[in-house]
């Protein structure tokens, strides 16, 4: 169905708009959701001309493979305006363009205005806009918005009060593109569509959960940024506690944005609070070493550009979180996130209790009468493959009932993940919508706030042992530890395989 509006694109000519916005643009254009009635406007410092931002703007969309034409008519509708964004006079320009294009492309007073700069202009930028008159009486306005939002819950409660002032909080878009993820969003069917998880979903069958967000990459070009920010704050606050929310949220009343976020928002404020003391019982962090994985060499992150050679930033975070309600009382919630790990992937494994007795242990070969079956594990892989596993035990064959664990496996084919909506798209189209279910409200973004302001303000009042971890590996052994303590163990270990090949010391 096509959509009408005006995207306003504050950061135009940056990496973000080119790598995800304007290719997600074009394949909402492609599938009809965008034709006519849309326009945008790209602004920026760059003194670029709307025929140069056009050609930035099909050179974007390559890899999609548009034919001449789909190229020339996607990239008219764009347009440019160099930007000063304490300038006054620009947005009184800005209104005058995006008045023009509402009438040219007959956009009903419908605009979006996406906010892709950082966050010290957020402030400014919503204030012109409703200072110099930008936003519309006719249609719609909505803000989209970029993390990270505030840099702890002090800076982003006063972010959230300078631009509540001008948007409410239903037209604010917080984006936390995991939440446009395919297999995200698929954490609520898998539950709640079947009952045989369903029922078991809770303290009583539930051991631990696993939730592992791994990158094999170091922070590349990132150092200036990364050296503000830390694993920590840069995935745990945002990305996984949200994977936390919806693993462990109730059944909501209906699938509706205000129904799921006030499930959501429930899980979070029942995540324990450490105290200082708890918080260094539970949380470890780590920074990559120099290291060599199957022939290739790593620098330790303190030798990356634009790092600090003293630098004491996390590169790695593993925890523990409780969540103290009925149905989640007594499992843990291990996280784990890293830079320069053994391989890319996000994956979450919910581990279940063993049965209260192995009736089969004794036609096991060569282990004692007190030797347990293999744990249950339901692995939801994210990315970069897209499925699902459950390890089950069944009957090796052969005489006797010794057991083995076997594994129902499902992933989408390449061809379908290839051709699967990308994050931003489906972001994208939920904010033309107007629906904000797999967006970050207030409440969320406050309460995770909180919980992580109590886990950075520990860390800074001690000096970490970095760097602690060789690149190629799963973290520092204080993150195995972290488990070891409760008698469990990490489900996902790709680094062993490459250990038993010597392709990793």
């Amino acid at each position: 169905m096509e959509q009408a509006a005006l995207f306003t694109i504050f950061g135009g000519t940056g990496d973000l708009a080119k790598r995800k916005l304007y290719p997600s643009l074009f394949r909402l254009y492609k599938k009809g959701n965008l034709t006519k009635h849309f326009a945008v406007i790209g602004t920026a410092r760059r003194p670029w001309s709307d025929d140069h931002y056009r050609e930035i703007v099909r050179e974007t969309i390559q890899d999609l493979a548009p034919t001449e034409e789909e190229a020339q008519e996607f990239s008219n509708h764009f347009y440019y305006l160099s930007h000063n964004v304490n300038d006054t006079e620009h947005y009184d320009q800005l209104k005058d363009l995006a008045d023009e294009l509402d009438e040219k492309y007959d956009l009903q007073g419908n605009r979006i205005y996406y906010l892709a700069m950082a966050p010290q202009f957020f402030g400014t930028i919503v204030s012109h806009l409703k200072s110099q008159e930008i936003l519309t009486t006719t249609g719609y306005n909505r803000l989209v918005i970029e993390k990270p939002f505030g840099f702890d819950y002090d800076s982003a409660n006063e972010l959230n009060n300078e631009i509540r002032d001008v948007f409410p909080e239903q037209d604010i878009f917080r984006i936390d593109h995991y939440l446009g993820k395919e297999m995200i969003q698929n954490i609520s069917v898998i539950r709640f569509a079947n009952n045989i998880f369903e029922s078991l979903w809770n303290n009583r069958y539930i051991e631990n959960v696993q939730i592992t967000f791994s990158e094999a990459l170091g922070v590349e070009d990132r150092g200036g940024y990364y050296e503000h920010s830390g694993a920590l704050k840069d995935m745990v606050q945002n990305h996984i506690l949200q994977v936390v929310a919806l693993l462990a949220m109730e059944v909501p009343t209906s699938f509706s944005n205000k129904s799921i976020r006030e499930e959501k928002v429930k899980v979070l404020q029942a995540i324990r609070r450490y105290n200082p003391e708890e918080v260094l019982q539970n949380f470890v962090r780590g920074q990559y070493d120099a290291g060599t994985l199957d022939g290739k060499d790593f620098v330790a992150y303190h030798d990356e550009p634009n790092v600090a050679e003293d630098s004491l930033m996390e590169t790695f975070v593993a925890g523990k979180f409780m969540i103290d309600n009925f149905r989640w009382s007594g499992v843990p919630f291990y996280i784990r996130t890293g830079k320069r790990m053994t391989e890319k992937g996000t994956r979450i494994n919910i581990v279940f209790k063993q049965v209260p007795v192995n009736v089969f242990s004794s036609e096991q070969e060569d282990v004692s009468s007190e030797e347990e079956l293999p744990q249950n594990i339901l692995t939801i892989y994210i990315q970069p493959t897209e499925g699902f596993s459950l390890t089950l035990n069944g009957k090796r064959i052969g005489q006797g009932f010794t057991t083995e664990p076997v594994k129902l496996d499902f992933r989408q084919s390449a061809e379908v993940t290839e051709n699967s909506p990308e994050a931003y798209e489906k972001l994208l189209l939920d904010a033309l919508n107007g629906d904000g279910t797999n967006f970050s409200h207030w409440d969320e973004v406050a309460n995770s706030w909180e919980i992580v302001d109590r886990i950075r303000n520990t860390w800074d009042q001690t000096t970490p042992g970095f760097p602690n971890y060789a690149s190629g590996t799963m973290g520092p052994q204080c993150a195995f530890d972290l488990l070891a303590k409760n008698g469990h163990e990490w489900a996902w270990q790709p680094d062993q395989w490459y250990r038993e090949r010597g392709k990793l010391d």
